[in-house]
């Protein structure tokens, strides 16, 4: 296996919650040792926690979303990262 890279991937998921002017956004980090973190605190945007997460050596691979508008409405997006093991 000389040559390859290992990775460890995290999981940054974006939930959107509310109607109209009452709503919360909240955002939660699955760390690659099976860690659940809220972070809403460090930031109000997606961005702001994706360049958080640059800085320390992660990037994004993919992105998705749900949308359920039924009653009200809720939005998860999970934004998948991976970076070099150490």
């Amino acid at each position: 296996m000389d040559g390859m890279v290992a990775w460890e991937y995290a999981l940054l998921v974006r939930r959107y919650q509310g109607q109209g002017r009452n709503f919360h956004v909240s955002f939660v980090w699955y760390g690659p040792d099976g860690s659940r973190t809220d972070i809403t605190a460090y930031g109000d945007t997606a961005i702001a926690h994706l360049n958080r997460a640059g800085r320390e050596g992660w990037e994004l691979v993919s992105a998705a979303e749900d949308v359920n508008n039924v009653q009200g409405s809720t939005e998860v997006h999970r934004y998948h990262l991976k970076r070099p093991m150490a």
